[in-house]
């Protein structure tokens, strides 16, 4: 029993034991058996000298550390006191944060086009180059050697002030490295009398590797034949590479320096040979540069040459008119192109459904356009408009018919062509078929694919023995979303100050001091970086009793009121005579007492301003881009819409309290700059018709004359309480109609105003 206690112990114990014994064992061979001899006084430095050869050679302690040189003797350490030196704070350094995203990962976009031009074909020719190629490229930059006072419209023209033709090509190439070699992959210069296939140029960068050192063209070997390589015809253009103008960066003064040669393309090709041994290649990894040189009066649509299809230059082009020819040759050939590939992904996309869970039914129709979109309720239903080739039965008005007109007749007409032609695509030769009539119409707008339609159309349908007979055919048709493409804006604040305009007439007197009262509420108090500025318009009689009898008298005192409560918050106001009052006159006579950098807001004195809107009035308004025409609402006659009634303090934005009047162009929100430019390009109209200046508003002459954005919208901020306008004759014909149509629907709705004609007509019975 003691034996087996005994060995349970042992056997619990035992790899303790052995585990010990173990340490112990390989603590022991690690540890180096010297003996150190004991230093004595007095003769410290010797002991340690005499035992290098003897019992300390190779021996040291295990904790200590070796200086290299055992025979010194390291003296005693003494501590030194470091005095504290308090650091001056210096300036922060100012972080530099580039602007956008891409500038700081260092990303650069891929193509540059410099077209070279002169002042005797930069009107004709680079005009025609400028409209050909800069819808498909990100930038296109035209380089010249005079300085013109006037540049064609959209174009970007870089003048160098001097027409020698190498000097030219020099100053080209350093502006190019100033301005966009950190920005660009690659660089694609052109002659204007050269017709360059955007698309296909813009391809080929797409396929080369950014960091290879490539000029790539047109060979040809130098004049004379006295230097090996070949440079670039300037006539079909060239392609150089960022990597490689870097290179040739800091020797192009010396290339400046050595010009041996006349042309401007041959001295770019001896530059960058001799400095950077880069010859003019026209293929590269199996890449071709293809070009093509036109004969003289040659017409493209005759050019059977398969060279000429493939080419990304054509080369010469005499005028502007064959430039657009080759434009639209070979516009219809990548047309074609695409509609090939189109057809192909087609019908690789019903191939493969056919292996999918349901069958053909996964392939959507039309294929290759996203899926019909899904109500989640029935809010959400999208609704129908029927419609004739006459009248459409979705009014904006309201109406239950009316008559289809401007772009909608349009699109009908081609929608039913569009249906007649794809049927006859699919049953010709054996049936023709003609359209007699449309019997139904519908079309939707889905956000999700676009305009969907069903036609029920009726035909006649002939054979090819000439038999015809009438059938009723129906047809779905989709007109898909275009490519959506983001536009550029230029970046506003809203710390803009604004200039409020208010025009009063005498039947606007009673309005202006519930106007005060809310705007000093909205504005005043809360220190809106705003000014406000009366208008006081007199007619030559009112004018004449001005000294005794203002009829302003009541606004202006009132005026003085505000400014006594609020002294920070001056109101200036302005006197003017007219016998017709009209916007543009009024901004004439304001526009010259501000500079041109002033944001106006011009509106009505019923209409209720608050920081909302004229925070929107700042983003929508943009120097030199875009004019702000908002839409406001309009409430309706409280007599009408709160029949039998007490209408509420506060009116809702709601269908029976009022609606957007889009009869109305009163409110509008520009520049004094863009104000003054727009004027002064109607100056030969108004010589030729003064009348011209009572017949139009500031919304006319913007649309007509800026050639700027004009943004018009509804705006949810801008109220207006009723109010029935008083419409002058005088205006022009346009101005007044929009007047009497804004008064007849500011009444109220048509079912408010039914149930009043139905009460009349019950009171009128009985």
């Amino acid at each position: 029993m003691r034996f087996s206690v005994f060995i349970s112990v042992l056997r619990s114990l035992g790899p303790v034991v052995i585990g010990i014994s173990l340490g112990f064992t390989l603590s022991l061979l690690s540890v180096s058996w010297t003996e150190e001899a004991c230093p004595l006084e007095g003769k410290e430095g010797e002991d340690v000298a005499s035992g290098q050869d003897g019992l300390l050679k190779g021996a040291r302690k295990p904790s200590s550390i070796s200086t290299g040189n055992d025979v010194e003797f390291e003296e005693d350490f003494e501590p030194r006191i470091v005095p504290y030196k308090q650091v001056q704070p210096s300036a922060p350094k100012k972080v530099f944060r580039a602007k956008y995203i891409s500038t700081e990962l260092g990303m650069r976009e891929r193509l540059i086009v410099g077209v070279l031009t002169s002042k005797n074909t930069i009107n004709t020719l680079g005009v025609a180059v400028n409209r050909t190629i800069s819808h498909h490229l990100d930038i296109v930059v035209f380089f010249t050697g005079s300085r013109n006072r006037k540049v064609p419209h959209g174009m970007f023209v870089v003048s160098h002030g001097d027409e020698r033709l190498i000097w030219n090509m020099f100053q080209t190439i350093r502006y190019v490295l100033d301005h966009y070699v950190n920005e660009y992959d690659w660089f694609y210069f052109v002659q204007d009398d050269a017709y360059t296939e955007a698309d296909r140029i813009r391809e080929l960068v797409e396929h080369l590797s950014v960091d290879r050192e490539l000029y790539m063209g047109s060979p040809e070997e130098f004049i004379g034949g006295e230097m090996e390589g070949k440079y670039c015809y300037g006539g079909f253009g060239y392609l150089l590479s960022r990597s490689l103008l870097l290179r040739l960066q800091p020797f192009l003064e010396n290339c400046r320096n050595d010009i041996l040669s006349s042309r401007p393309d041959e001295w770019l090709g001896r530059c960058i040979i001799d400095y950077t041994s880069t010859n003019c290649v026209s293929e590269y990894e199996g890449l071709e540069y293809h070009h093509y040189e036109l004969g003289k009066n040659s017409d493209p649509n005759k050019e059977q040459n398969e060279k000429f299809k493939r080419a990304l230059t054509v080369h010469p082009v005499s005028d502007p008119e064959q430039m657009y020819r080759l434009h639209r040759y070979f516009s219809e050939i990548e047309l074609q192109k695409t509609y090939n590939e189109i057809a192909k992904l087609q019908a690789e996309i019903k191939n493969v459904s056919v292996l999918a869970f349901e069958g053909n039914r996964s392939a959507q129709w039309p294929v290759g356009v996203n899926p019909p979109f899904e109500a989640k309720s029935r809010f959400e239903v999208l609704k129908w408009e029927y419609f004739t080739e006459e009248e459409i039965y979705s009014c904006i008005d309201g109406a239950p018919k009316c008559e289809l007109r401007g772009i909608d007749k349009l699109d009908v007409a081609e929608v039913i062509d569009t249906a007649i032609e794809e049927l006859n695509k699919k049953y010709m030769p054996t049936l023709h078929l003609k359209k007699q009539q449309l019997i139904n119409g519908y079309r939707r707008f889905d956000p999700t694919r676009g305009m969907e339609y069903t036609l029920d159309l009726q035909l006649e349908v002939v054979n090819q023995k000439g038999h015809s007979r009438s059938i009723t055919k129906r047809v779905h048709l989709v007109r898909p979303l275009s490519l959506i493409e983001i536009i550029p804006m230029p970046y506003v604040t809203e710390a803009t100050r604004v200039h409020i305009i208010i025009p009063l007439t005498a039947e606007d007197r009673s309005y202006i001091n519930h106007f005060l009262e809310v705007f000093a509420s909205n504005a005043f108090e809360t220190s809106e970086n705003a000014i406000l500025t009366f208008l006081f318009i007199y007619d030559p009689e009112e004018a004449q009793h001005v000294n005794h009898n203002d009829i302003f008298i009541d606004a202006k005192n009132q005026i003085n009121v505000y400014e006594r409560k609020y002294p920070t918050v001056k109101i200036p106001w302005i006197s003017v005579k007219t016998e017709i009052p009209s916007q543009i006159k009024f901004m004439d006579i304001i526009s010259k007492k501000h500079p041109v950098d002033t944001l106006f807001f011009l509106a009505h004195v019923n209409t209720n301003i608050n920081a909302e809107f004229l925070n929107r009035c700042r983003m929508n308004s943009i120097n030199n881009w875009q004019v702000f025409f908002p839409i406001h609402f309009q409430e309706y006659n409280p007599d009408v819409s709160y029949h039998n009634q007490p209408p509420p303090a506060t009116v809702d934005l709601v269908k029976d309290a009022g609606h957007f009047d889009r009869r109305s162009f009163d409110e509008a929100c520009f520049y004094n700059s863009d104000y003054m430019a727009t004027r002064s390009r109607m100056v030969a109209d108004v010589q030729e018709n003064e009348d011209i200046l009572e017949s139009l508003d500031i919304y006319d002459i913007f649309v007509k004359y800026s050639g700027l954005h004009v943004f018009r919208a509804v705006e949810p901020a801008l109220h207006q309480q009723y109010r029935y306008q008083s419409c002058n004759p005088k205006l022009s014909e346009d101005i007044y109609h929009r007047c009497i149509q804004s008064n007849m629907e500011g009444l109220g709705s048509r079912s408010q105003l039914a149930m009043l004609l139905f009460e009349q007509e019950q009171g009128n019975s009985t």
